[in-house]
């Protein structure tokens, strides 16, 4: 194989494989560029690369994707085989047989690949909309947050970080796994988005701090490793936090992501920031980082027009170049910057 045939080949094995672990849905996979393959192929090593890089990927088999995703993807994966080869292959037809065989579960796993080599594995619902709560599943501002952290690392080194609506966690984790903070603070109100996140926090070998109730009484570093940062999780009610609450955590930077899918919650948002502020009078003003998908430009108009109300300086930050997670490609997304 050409040199150039064979870089065209990782980055569509690698395209599989990003895409498979994060489940991302099937119509965003390079479905016809792998047919082209295939029909330049005669042997079978493409597929067989391939099934080495999803179903049976290390992580997937440690911690397996919906039954009826996987399920869907081989279909899908033995349809473009048939349409370009006569011969049957038998490995994808016996890891079809295995899918079909386990029960599915209530909670299924993605997992994310980060350019340290280590990974974000998390523990979502199979439902979009869950306990009524849209906190259980991972958001692409979410993802797009994460890229940009990884790409300024600077902005988290040896700082405390407090995430407002963390959601699956994908975010924080990313952060604490590649940008050094001293301490992070997970919050989100919902019980069982909580419960979620602290096992997904156990799941990626994190350890938590034993009572999370009264984080300012756990100073210093992640007893139970150095190189870890301090983990909490707590529960942050935006409407009925109080200012010594908010201060207790001593944030030195904010961040959030996908939050602004509603007026109420824009509302919200912007009030326990102001109280932020107000809490942290004694200390450096710290940076707040929102990422958000512009779905509804009016709800973007209005976070902007209540930042300026609230007198919250604010600036978009500029897009990143590197794009490391699988994410819809057209989707508009922005991250802006506050000084509270």
């Amino acid at each position: 194989m050409a040199p150039e045939e064979s870089a065209d080949a990782a980055r569509l094995l690698q395209s599989f494989e990003r895409r498979f672990l994060a489940a991302r849905t099937l119509r965003s996979f390079p479905w016809q560029s792998l047919e082209e393959k295939l029909r330049d192929s005669s042997g079978p090593e493409l597929l067989l690369n391939i099934l080495q890089k999803t179903v049976k990927h290390p992580l997937c088999v440690k911690h397996p994707p919906s039954v009826k995703y996987a399920r869907c993807f081989l279909s899908e994966l033995i349809r473009k085989h048939e349409a370009v080869h006569t011969e049957p292959l038998d490995e994808v037809y016996e890891a079809l047989a295995e899918v079909l065989m386990a029960e599915e579960p209530t909670q299924c796993h993605r997992s994310y690949l980060l350019p340290s080599g280590d990974s974000v594995t998390l523990s979502e619902s199979t439902a979009i909309i869950s306990h009524g709560t849209t906190g259980l599943v991972t958001w692409d501002a979410a993802l797009y947050l994460a890229e940009w952290a990884i790409e300024n690392p600077a902005a988290f080194a040896h700082r405390t970080v407090l995430e407002l609506g963390s959601g699956a966690g994908l975010t924080g984790l990313a952060i604490c796994k590649t940008c050094c903070p001293s301490a992070y603070v997970f919050s989100d109100c919902h019980t069982c988005v909580l419960e979620q996140l602290r096992g997904n926090i156990l799941l990626n070998g994190l350890s938590l701090e034993p009572d999370t109730a009264d984080p300012a009484r756990h100073p210093g570093r992640n007893a139970y490793n150095s190189e870890s940062p301090r983990v909490i999780v707590a529960q942050l009610d935006w409407d009925v936090v109080t200012a010594p609450e908010l201060a207790a955590l001593r944030p030195d930077v904010i961040i959030a992501a996908d939050v602004l899918y509603c007026p109420e919650t824009v509302l919200s948002l912007v009030r326990v920031l102001q109280r932020l502020s107000a809490s942290l009078k004694d200390q450096q003003a710290p940076d707040a980082y929102i990422a958000f998908t512009v779905r509804n430009p009016e709800t973007c108009q209005l976070f902007t027009s209540e930042l300026g109300q609230a007198g919250i300086p604010w600036e978009a930050v500029p897009h990143h170049d590197q794009k490391l997670f699988p994410y819809e490609e057209h989707s508009d997304m922005a991250i802006l910057k506050l000084t509270l």
